[in-house]
């Protein structure tokens, strides 16, 4: 037994002692030991700009626009040493975090972020790659006394997808079922409500338990409306110029569409600050939308796969470029959007090894592009300014 762990079974015999000051006493010790276990990993990148490399989450402590990528993995699978995607950008110390993959919360506090710094949300499309530990943002992260213990409170502010409005066509022909049928394509709203339905018992007790905050209550979500362009689940991306989603005193939010397979509405985001802009592309194979919102940022965050070399079938490989873009191309997309430093995220290889390498990865994406070349790996720290 540890010792911390043992001075509180002491504290809990303690007469006197409340379930709320127990809880957070828990907290304290499990969030001591979660930052001090923090790991570094290596990173893979030519240094062509200023643009700070780091491993060490504190590293954006005195910085003024910083990006942590929390989780770099593409897709749901769960294997290899990546988490699910994700990623932090920090402005003056305000969290705002873009999109929620496969342990993504933990990666959070691993990183020595704050919850209570989370106050905006965006979530690029409903993937369960990037919905997957949404919920528990609100639902663990919330679950601690916040006046003694770091949490996420209420409100945080979340926009993202509506509600697509129809579903393509099977791939290849195939004829699946439908999942719920009565409504089988809810936006980012119902999404939001029915985990707070599934979890009302949980809730509930804890309320009553513990005197812990309505965790179904944390999230005000916006579906971000769309611009008339003739957008749809039948024609997912449209050329579509940049359009608001929000604004605060210290960015300035706006978004295009982005083709990835048959998901409607897929959004990139730009970030503008008075420090640089940062622009994240979602999930999408190549996209002169994206260029346009992209255009002259300080830097960009973009998917990228690798099929060269692997024994995907033709037909497999196209459908795969349907939705992504190939590490060979991101560079040229990099070179025509004029941004300063190409930072990968939310990759994937199924050449002969399925395996990620940074040098070769690089390489890669340099073709066509003479800016800064990150390859981005679990916990990555990049300061901007």
């Amino acid at each position: 037994m540890c010792m911390s762990c043992a001075n509180l079974q002491d504290e809990a015999r303690t007469p006197g002692m409340s379930r709320r000051s127990i809880l957070a006493g828990i907290g304290g010790a499990a969030a001591a030991a979660g930052i001090a276990a923090c790991s570094s990993s290596n990173t893979g990148s030519s240094s062509k700009t200023a643009s700070a490399t780091s491993t060490s989450a504190p590293a954006t402590a005195s910085a003024k626009l910083a990006l942590v990528l929390l989780g770099t993995r593409a897709g749901p699978y769960v294997q290899g040493d990546r988490t699910g995607i994700s990623t932090a950008l920090l402005v003056d110390g305000h969290v705002y975090l873009i999109d929620c993959g496969q342990s993504s919360v933990w990666q959070y506090h691993r990183a020595g972020l704050k919850f209570a710094d989370l106050k905006n949300i965006f979530i690029t499309h409903l993937h369960s790659d990037h919905v997957a530990d949404y919920n528990n943002f609100f639902m663990l992260g919330g679950s601690t006394d916040t006046r003694t213990t770091d949490g996420v409170s209420a409100p945080v502010q979340v926009y993202g997808p509506g509600p697509a409005g129809g579903l393509q066509p099977a791939f290849g022909g195939a004829n699946p079922p439908v999942a719920q049928p009565e409504n089988p394509t809810p936006g980012l709203a119902e999404l939001t409500q029915r985990c707070n339905q599934a979890f009302a018992y949980s809730n509930n007790v804890l309320m009553r338990d513990t005197g812990l905050q309505d965790t179904g209550a944390i999230a005000v979500v916006h579906e971000i409306p769309l611009p008339n362009v003739g957008a749809g689940y039948t024609s997912p991306a449209p050329p579509t110029a940049p359009f608001p989603v929000m604004s605060d005193d210290r960015v300035r939010v706006t978004a295009t569409l982005v083709p990835h397979g048959p998901v409607f509405p897929s959004f990139a985001f730009r970030f503008d600050t008075e420090y640089g802009a940062v622009t994240f592309s979602g999930d999408t194979t190549n996209s002169d939308n994206l260029v346009t919102l992209a255009h002259g940022s300080q830097l960009l965050v973009h998917e990228a796969i690798n099929t060269e070399g692997g024994n995907l079938s033709a037909t497999a490989q196209s459908h795969m470029t349907q939705s992504h873009t190939a590490v060979q191309q991101v560079g040229t997309i990099a070179a025509k959007a004029d941004v300063a430093h190409l930072v990968l995220s939310h990759i994937a290889d199924f050449g002969p090894t399925a395996t990620i390498d940074p040098t070769q990865w690089t390489h890669w994406a340099q073709q066509g592009y003479t800016g800064q070349v990150t390859i981005g790996n679990d916990l990555q720290t990049i300061t901007i300014r």
